[in-house]
């Protein structure tokens, strides 16, 4: 039986806000994330990832409240990322209402987390977040701390390495394509893809709604997460110069239109409906409550 694809909405948090960097930096304000949430749950995103950007920084994930928020609104599965170090910290996070966690810099500093998280949680509650640079020559390093440190790491072997350990999906994120809209990272995609027995999510450079149909097609993504791809074509619709920004990031960018122009931004049903058009399964509506 052939899977059918899931599309998950992306939603990058500083303080308390929704931002979208290049490369994951320079990150700039869209607005606040419930607004996005509940604007995707209801165009019929299959799954909502948030993450904490400043979370490594501070080593701890400042979303509890955000993530309580939602999960009284959506009826569609959450993972949140970002400053999960201990087996108390994922609890907190399950607690306020996500259904999954995700896992970068904890995992790389001590693996066996990766381990005593699965065992128990369960292997379906952990994503292993994997951020990737590709070196000159053209090896794949996993990056921590948003995209901020090396690991001297090759993505290729620590992705088997972490479904070895147990986790239940790996987010792949080419931080070198990340919000450039240059498209996926396809080889890389492929390779992990077809080397693991665990989904593998495809996030990072989407730039057209044909850019998601060759990571599925062609680099074998069993989902895709997006972020600029969608939030550029909602912004003037959910973004209000009433909201209290707090001065997290800049706004007067996204307020000039100078966005990327390589972006071209599609509304989430009309994606799929172009994805299924292309013959790519997709996952039907789900029931709103």
């Amino acid at each position: 039986m052939t899977l059918k694809t899931r599309i998950i909405s992306r939603l990058d948090i500083k303080g308390p806000n929704l931002v979208k960097g290049v490369h994951l930096e320079g990150l700039r304000v869209l607005g606040k994330p419930e607004k996005f949430a509940r604007y995707y749950y209801q165009a019929g995103a299959d799954e909502l990832f948030y993450q904490d950007t400043v979370a490594s920084l501070y080593n701890r994930n400042h979303l509890g409240e955000l993530v309580r928020r939602t999960a009284q609104e959506i009826g569609i599965p959450m993972c949140v990322g970002g400053g999960l170090r201990t087996l108390a910290d994922i609890r907190a996070v399950l607690r306020a209402g996500a259904d999954k966690i995700a896992v970068n810099t904890g995992a790389v500093r001590n693996p066996d987390f990766i381990r005593q998280s699965a065992e128990a949680f369960g292997s379906s509650t952990i994503v292993v977040a994997i951020e990737v640079i590709r070196q000159p020559d053209g090896t794949p390093f996993c990056f921590v701390d948003n995209g901020r440190e090396s690991t001297g790491l090759n993505a290729i072997e620590w992705a088997q390495q972490v479904e070895s350990l147990g986790a239940g999906e790996i987010l792949l994120t080419s931080v070198d394509r990340e919000g450039t809209g240059n498209g996926f990272d396809i080889p890389l995609v492929k390779q992990i893809a077809d080397l693991v027995n665990i989904p593998v999510i495809a996030h990072g450079g989407a730039g057209t709604a044909v850019h998601v149909a060759d990571v599925i097609k062609k680099g074998h993504a069993d989902a895709v997460a997006l972020a600029s791809l969608l939030h550029y074509g909602v912004y003037a619709e959910l973004a209000s110069d009433s909201d209290d920004f707090n001065a997290e990031g800049n706004t007067q960018f996204m307020k000039r239109n100078a966005t990327n122009k390589r972006i071209k931004p599609v509304h989430l049903a009309d994606l799929k409906a172009s994805l299924t058009s292309a013959g790519l399964p997709m996952r039907l509506p789900h029931a709103q409550t």
